[in-house]
């Protein structure tokens, strides 16, 4: 679900290379892809043109569940550039279920720590951002 407010258009939006386009391209249509190894069959986050695991050049794009687990955060109290209307954010590090872990934030939730318990399940959501769709985290389940 992509939320589409005045204030979204405010915060930080990331700018796609051409290395990353494609998960770009699959957020704006609602779903999330990782590269994947076709020679060890791993996943990989972020983008690259080779898999870290074995170095093999042979990747492709695919779309993954979007779930996953809380792994790590921390709370920001204080404004900062392109977030400051939602001061206090969770900046948290996401384990997908596919393997990768991933930087983004939890919504849904108040950012305290007793609504953001380790290994609680997640699940992706999307919010734009001006002309970009970026990838959010939201407790399994909440409706936003």
């Amino acid at each position: 679900m992509a939320s589409d407010t005045s204030s979204d258009a405010a915060k930080f939006a990331p700018q796609p290379t051409p290395e990353t386009e494609p998960f770009w391209a699959g957020c704006a249509q609602g779903e999330l892809r990782l590269q994947r190894c076709s020679h060890c069959d791993e996943f990989y986050f972020p983008p690259r043109p080779f898999c870290p695991s074995c170095w093999s050049a042979d990747v492709t794009w695919q779309a993954v569940s979007g779930r996953g687990t809380l792994h790590s955060y921390v709370i920001n109290h204080r404004p900062a550039p392109g977030f400051a209307a939602d001061a206090p954010y969770a900046i948290a590090l996401v384990q997908l279920d596919e393997g990768p872990r991933m930087m983004s934030n939890i919504l849904g939730v108040e950012n305290i720590p007793e609504n953001l318990v380790l290994d609680m399940a997640l699940e992706v959501t999307f919010e734009q951002r001006g002309d970009i769709t970026v990838p959010q985290f939201q407790p399994a389940g909440a409706q936003r």
